[in-house]
């Protein structure tokens, strides 16, 4: 059997978390594509 791996909580938000995201401008881009297409969360 296959198991998913665990990726801790922080380690995820560090990594791929909405700060992250918003430092960069293609981030910021993505959130925008994301608020757009009606998601209420945009990222971890």
């Amino acid at each position: 059997m296959h198991y998913p791996r665990k990726v801790s909580k922080r380690h995820r938000a560090r990594k791929l978390g909405f700060l992250v995201r918003m430092r960069t401008r293609n981030g910021r881009k993505m959130i925008n594509r994301k608020r757009r297409a009606g998601r209420s969360l945009q990222s971890v």
